[in-house]
């Protein structure tokens, strides 16, 4: 059976089961889930515990004759199987698919896995454990459910926000603090725990104790890019510079959005409908409810010319041609000296519908084309 998250505190105060399989890739609340496993175990007597970690030279035999025998002492154990990798291999698949078949009430399983691609959720052994066990896929927290989380942790430790639209700008201040890093987010709110009693917390106390600890996920910039979003957008390429990622990287994954817009622009003016474009370009999940507004935004001649950008920017991210910037140089093509800036102006083609000047945070005076905003 497959169970949310949010309803594992009513499921295992209705007793447990025998199996329990925790999968996905968000560390700090897979690490909770198991924790609140681990606990009702022990509660209800499960006080022996075994842990095993699958690599290249795991005894599967050793799982399987834990998971069969009992205690030293006659007490109910909890056996803890962690594969990192999340590919059991052929010896490995066999023995799941025994562990599933396994009914030892004196023995309680916890298996945790990373985030498994669509194949490997069809495969024989996990469809073996979907059966008699508990299937918990930890998803990770989207941007924009980030400040409502934050606030959700905050009224746990007793605290909150100031009502109104102060509030709702000290959330987005955190979450813009703590983006991609929900572990570090964690700490930073039980650090106000800390720091501040239980009621109110104004935005200067926020402003003053959160660090900025955000990590940025290459693969996410095409929301921000998509949303028109400038200061997520501003934020993501000076964090992504900051760590080091590789400017290719950045300009493939801006590139691929692009295409994608591209030939689903050629194919609305084509006629055929949205639905069937989004699923033919493999579009889902968040980017599904923000391609429609950024098509609309964008026109088929400003994509066009992104790309003719982004073939210039990969050449000089990869030092075969250097960049002239579009003002002051005898090539107004050309992007501009710094490659950053250059994948600053690149996504600012779909975010402010074509124009690097179009795309301004709130408040703020117009940009030189190639600068970003501060």
């Amino acid at each position: 059976m497959q169970l949310r998250l949010d309803a594992l505190d009513a499921h295992l105060a209705k007793g447990l089961k025998g199996l329990y399989v925790v999968y996905g890739d968000e560390h700090l609340l897979a690490q909770e889930a198991c924790d609140k496993i681990r606990a009702s175990a022990r509660a209800q007597g499960f006080t022996d515990r075994s842990v095993f970690v699958v690599d290249r030279y795991f005894d599967w035999s050793s799982l399987l004759g834990a998971s069969q025998s009992m205690s030293l002492f006659g007490d109910r154990q909890l056996v803890e199987l962690r594969i990192p990798t999340g590919k059991p291999g052929k010896e490995g698949g066999e023995a799941l698919k025994t562990l599933a078949g396994a009914d030892n009430p004196d023995v309680l399983t916890l298996i945790t896995l990373p985030r498994l691609d669509a194949a490997t959720q069809k495969s024989a052994w996990f469809t073996a454990l979907s059966g008699p066990g508990v299937m918990m896929k930890i998803d990770p927290v989207e941007r924009a459910q980030l400040p409502m989380w934050i606030g959700q942790r905050l009224s746990a430790q007793n605290q909150r926000v100031a009502p109104g639209e102060d509030g709702r700008r000290a959330l987005v201040f955190i979450a813009e603090r703590v983006e991609g890093n929900l572990l570090a987010a964690h700490q930073e709110i039980l650090k106000l725990g800390l720091l501040h009693p239980a009621g109110v917390l104004t935005f200067e106390q926020i402003h003053d104790a959160v660090l900025n600890v955000a990590r940025y996920d290459v693969f996410k910039l095409n929301e921000a890019m998509l949303t028109g979003d400038v200061g997520r957008l501003t934020r993501m390429l000076d964090g992504l510079k900051g760590e080091g990622e590789a400017g290719t990287l950045v300009i493939w994954a801006l590139v691929e959005e692009i295409r994608t817009l591209l030939r689903m622009k050629r194919g609305v003016a084509a006629g055929k409908p949205l639905a069937t474009l989004l699923r033919e370009n493999r579009v889902w999940g968040p980017r599904e409810r923000l391609i429609g507004p950024a098509l609309s935004r964008v026109t088929e001649a400003a994509l066009e010319k992104a790309l003719s950008l982004a073939a210039k920017l990969d050449r000089q991210v990869k030092g075969l041609s250097g960049g002239g910037g579009p003002r002051g140089s005898t090539n107004p093509g050309d992007p501009p000296p710094n490659p950053w800036d250059g994948m600053f102006e690149l996504a600012m083609t779909v975010a402010s519908s074509g124009s690097p000047l179009q795309g301004k945070t709130p408040g703020t005076p117009p940009t030189p084309a190639g600068k970003r905003p501060a």
